[in-house]
C-alpha cells in the first residue's frame, strides 16, 4: 500500500514538474453535481448606505473620483463582485458638478433611487433622469453624467464587470474633454425606459404578484448581451411563490417593505435597500406593504449558453 501511494506522488510530482495536473483528484469540484455560486446571499440598507454617500460627497471631489461610487461587494468575495457574475454600486453627483466622459468594454444600467433634475449623455444622447427611471450605458459608448438640478442625485448602477474579470479583453478610454458633444435625447430614446411606464404593465396584471421584463425598445430582445433587467409587484400581506434560478440577481426596493427569505437566510427590507440572490439559491418575497422592486440578472447570458435553469424549489 504505501508503496503504490509512493508511487502514485512520484506521478503527480513528474506531472506538476510538467505544468500537469490529474483531473480525476478535482472533478467534482471543477464539474459539481449541482450550481456552486461563490457569492452569499447579501442586503445593503439604504439608510445606512445613504449617510455615508452624503460624506463621501463633502470630502471627495469628482476631480479626485472620476465616479462617486460606493460598491456593493459580496461578503463571500471581492470587488467587483456582487454576486458571481454582476456588479453593483450607488452613485452621488452632486448639484452642478459634471461626471467626466469614458467608454468601457462593460456594459452599464442605471435605476434611479433619488433626486431629478441630473442626465446621462450616452453616445450623443443627453437623457434627463428621474426617481425610478432605468437608463442603459451600452459597451463603448462615450458617457458622461452631470446635475444641471438643485439636489443630490443617487442612482444604483449595475454592470457586467465581474464576467470581464475572467475575460482579458476589459478595459476604458477617457473622452479628451469633460463632456462628449450631445443633444437632448427623443421621448422614444432606447435608452430610458421610465418607471410609470413598467409600474403601469405591472398592474395591469391580475393577482397579488406580478414580474415584467425590460425589452430594448429598438429591438424587442434583453436590454443587453449579458444582463437582462425586470420589475416585480408584490401585494400587502402576500408571498410569492418560491423560485430557484441559475441566474444570479441583484434586487433593490423602489417601494413598499417586507422581507425576501434567500436560502436559509431572511432579510427585511424597504425602500431603496438593495439585496443579491445567488445562482440556484431558492427564494421568496414578502411583502408588508405593496412592493414595487428593481432587479437586474445575467439571464441574458445564461440564455446566450443555453445554461438557465429553473424550477420551483
Amino acid at each position: 500500500m504505501k508503496l503504490a501511494t509512493d508511487e502514485r506522488n512520484r506521478l503527480f510530482d513528474d506531472a506538476r514538474s510538467c505544468d500537469a495536473a490529474p483531473l480525476w483528484t478535482v472533478m467534482e469540484a471543477m464539474v459539481p453535481p449541482r450550481p456552486a455560486p461563490k457569492a452569499a446571499p447579501a442586503f445593503w440598507a439604504w439608510e445606512r448606505l445613504r449617510p455615508l454617500l452624503a460624506r463621501a460627497g463633502r470630502l471627495v471631489g469628482t476631480e479626485e473620483a472620476e465616479r462617486r461610487v460606493f460598491m456593493l461587494v459580496n461578503p463571500a468575495l471581492e470587488a467587483p463582485y456582487t454576486t458571481d457574475t454582476l456588479y453593483a454600486g450607488l452613485q452621488l453627483i452632486l448639484p452642478g458638478e459634471v461626471a467626466r466622459a469614458h467608454r468601457h468594454v462593460a456594459f452599464a444600467l442605471r435605476f434611479i433611487v433619488e433626486g431629478r433634475g441630473a442626465y446621462t449623455a450616452v453616445g450623443g444622447e443627453r437623457v434627463t433622469m428621474e426617481r425610478g427611471d432605468l437608463v442603459l450605458t451600452p459597451s463603448w459608448t462615450w458617457h458622461d453624467h452631470g446635475n444641471d438640478g438643485d439636489e443630490p442625485m443617487v442612482w444604483l448602477d449595475g454592470l457586467d464587470l465581474p464576467i470581464w474579470q475572467a475575460i482579458p479583453a476589459n478595459f476604458a478610454e477617457p473622452y479628451a474633454a469633460e463632456r462628449y458633444p450631445s443633444e437632448p435625447a427623443s421621448n422614444d430614446s432606447a435608452l430610458k425606459y421610465p418607471w410609470a411606464a413598467m409600474a403601469a404593465q405591472l398592474d395591469a396584471v391580475p393577482g397579488p404578484f406580478a414580474a415584467a421584463t425590460y425589452r430594448h425598445r429598438a429591438t424587442g430582445a434583453p436590454i443587453s448581451r449579458i444582463i437582462g433587467a425586470a420589475a416585480e409587484r408584490v401585494a400587502a400581506g402576500t408571498m410569492t411563490p418560491e423560485r430557484r434560478e441559475t441566474a444570479s440577481a441583484v434586487y433593490h426596493v423602489h417601494t413598499g417593505s417586507g422581507t425576501t427569505r434567500i436560502g436559509s437566510t431572511e432579510f427585511a427590507w424597504t425602500a431603496g435597500d438593495t439585496f443579491a440572490v445567488p445562482s440556484w439559491t431558492p427564494f421568496a418575497h414578502a411583502a408588508r406593504e405593496n412592493a414595487y422592486l428593481f432587479r437586474f440578472d445575467d439571464r441574458p447570458l445564461l440564455d446566450a449558453l443555453g445554461a438557465y435553469r429553473s424550477e420551483n424549489a
